[in-house]
């Protein structure tokens, strides 16, 4: 084996850490991508390799050694290609930066927890909890990078981190109606988000892309599952998202036929 390798989809917000990571490293070619169709079971060869789990992105280093979970992975190539660093070097402001990725979790559970919400009755209490995390990102700035854009000087770790989150949630917009309101209280956050979403290093998606896809997570369908009275996932990679309509926004409503959604 020439070089590492990453079993991803090209879609899921952990893999793109890791992409985002290798580009502002400028080794985006130093590691190979391998899709995995998360639409069909998992593959005898990559179940063997991982122990049993499905969880993707899987690093299959050199040796054919495995690494698991996005964080790790990202420490894993932080560490292996050291120049340039992404994590903050000093031993102060590397733990500031791993307290802000440490909420990251619960972030990511909130936002998808909201997607796959088919009672309208919750929407508000989902919208609020959202609000709360943004809140928490926006006090956190503010203490610690007063007046800033990022976290600290520039696009770090930290950023590597949330900006797939943020892009993601994109289907929060489309589905939910949601944004973060623009007032004062959120301006700080509202700043920070924007430049993480427009950040060159981080450009492998598009909002087109993750609405079409994440079709089936705003019926209650994640990971692939096939909604009732369907025959593809939103996610199959046939037809290619970009020939696929904009799927109707009316989640709770109704299921959009394969038909409605390009893929018959």
């Amino acid at each position: 084996m020439n070089k590492p390798i990453i079993y991803h989809i090209p879609v899921c917000p952990f893999s793109q850490r890791v992409e985002i990571l290798l580009q502002l490293k400028g080794l985006r070619d130093a590691v190979e991508f391998r899709v995995i169709d998360v639409t069909v079971p998992r593959p005898d060869w990559l179940l063997e390799k991982t122990g049993g789990t499905t969880v993707l992105p899987v690093l299959e280093d050199e040796q054919g050694r495995i690494l698991k979970e996005s964080l790790v992975i990202l420490r894993y190539f932080e560490e292996r290609f050291a120049q340039p660093l992404i994590a903050r070097k000093d031993p102060y402001e590397r733990g500031v930066e791993r307290l802000m990725i440490a909420h990251a979790e619960r972030f990511t559970d909130t936002g998808y927890t909201m997607v796959l919400n088919t009672d309208p009755a919750r929407t508000p209490e989902f919208r609020e909890k959202m609000l709360d995390h943004y809140r928490w990102l926006g006090v956190f700035l503010d203490r610690h990078n007063p007046g800033g854009l990022f976290l600290f000087d520039d696009f770090g770790l930290a950023e590597v981190v949330y900006t797939p989150l943020f892009m993601r949630f994109w289907f929060l917009d489309y589905y939910e109606g949601f944004d973060i309101p623009d007032t004062a209280e959120f301006a700080r956050v509202r700043a920070w988000k924007a430049a993480c979403e427009a950040h060159p290093a981080a450009q492998q998606v598009t909002f087109e892309q993750i609405v079409t896809l994440y079709y089936d997570y705003a019926i209650g369908a994640g990971n692939g599952a096939l909604p009732e009275g369907r025959k593809l996932s939103s996610f199959v990679f046939e037809p290619d998202w970009r020939d696929r309509p904009l799927p109707p926004k009316d989640k709770y409503a109704r299921i959009a036929t394969d038909a409605e959604l390009g893929l018959a």
